[in-house]
């Protein structure tokens, strides 16, 4: 269990941040423990780490201490692994001895010569790294990163419609927020709490799922939380969406079927077999009916399902017809 305090003025100091190094602790962690949850099943197979390397003996399975040197509080959406590495890199010699200190007597070796040189071990742990993230996550990444953005520009939208109350009063089951304290259940975690001002990051994750981590220590709080549509992520789109086929047409609900993450109208294409003419003529339909957001990530411009096309989906799948909370007069039907 930990508390962070949140006065009206640190309130408003909550911003959102995209990390490759929370990423990499994340995964590690996932091949750690006992059992790979289904949906990272198919992203496991290729994921290949040595019980040699540093990285796995820094890295605990669930219910164990990570030293919070490895994650630095990330700066913003840049998400650039090599300026992470460098500021793992240039952390104290002190810093690091502290945090494995914390994990008591009986180190294994590959620790111990960590402690006892910090530079040369954290240019080796940094190559461990670089390592892990070329052949474990980089393939999916550019999917992944677009499914992060296009969670910060959800929570984005919430906090303009409803101040940052909105995002933590539901972030996640094991977070709390009530009279100005954000109390995150976590039975293993024995996090000091933060008192009042001292802001927070929140790190939407794909790796953290389905719970939480954080990092109380140093000098803004850390929650890293599962972002939205993760558990879709490896998952190949059903053409079994007959109710949706009669609402929205077969071009149409097949798109927003494939949207389960961000996705160019250039990737869309592909993967439906239509022509990127045709995609874009479908797409400026479901915006206009409200289904489809797009932004812009770099030179890229990507499209994103609403809130709204999330309930008519799960309404679709579950074959309700009422009570998905959306008001009937949200939801335009397309021709």
């Amino acid at each position: 269990m930990a508390t962070i305090g949140l006065s009206a003025t640190s309130a408003t100091r909550i911003r959102f941040a995209v990390s490759c190094l929370w990423e990499v602790l994340a995964s590690v962690r996932i091949l750690r423990d006992p059992g790979v949850p289904p949906i990272f099943r198919t992203w496991s197979r290729r994921a290949r780490l040595s019980p040699e390397t540093l990285l796995w003996h820094l890295v605990a399975p669930t219910g164990g201490y990570t030293p919070d040197f490895l994650t630095p509080p990330p700066t913003g959406l840049s998400a650039d692994l090599r300026h992470e590495l460098a500021g793992l890199r240039a952390t104290p010699a002190g810093l690091v001895r502290e945090h494995l200190d914390l994990l008591g007597a009986g180190l294994p070796e590959p620790l111990r010569e960590l402690r006892a040189a910090p530079a040369t071990g954290l240019a080796r742990l940094a190559g461990e790294i670089e390592s892990f993230w070329q052949t474990a996550i980089a393939p999916d990444w550019p999917r992944m990163r677009a499914l992060l953005e296009a969670e910060v520009h959800r929570q984005a939208r919430r906090v303009a419609e409803g101040g940052s109350t909105a995002v933590l009063d539901d972030l996640h089951p094991q977070v709390t927020w009530q009279g100005g304290r954000l109390t995150i259940d976590q039975p293993h975690c024995a996090a000091p709490d933060v008192p009042h001002g001292s802001g927070l990051v929140l790190i939407p994750s794909v790796f953290v799922w389905p719970s939480v981590l954080t990092v109380t220590a140093g000098e803004v709080p850390q929650l890293a939380y599962p972002a939205h549509g993760v558990a879709t992520l490896w998952e190949q789109s059903s053409r079994s969406a007959e109710p949706l086929v009669a609402l929205l047409g077969r071009g149409r609900a097949a798109l927003l079927r494939e949207l389960s993450t961000p996705r160019s109208t250039t990737e869309l294409a592909g993967r439906t077999g239509m022509t990127a003419g045709g995609v874009s003529q479908h797409l400026t339909t479901l915006r206009a009916a409200g289904l489809v957001v797009t932004h812009r990530q770099g030179r890229s411009l990507l499209n994103t399902r609403t809130e709204v096309a999330e309930a008519l989906l799960a309404a679709s799948q579950s074959g309700r017809t009422t009570g998905v909370g959306v008001p009937p007069t949200q939801v335009t039907v397309v021709r």
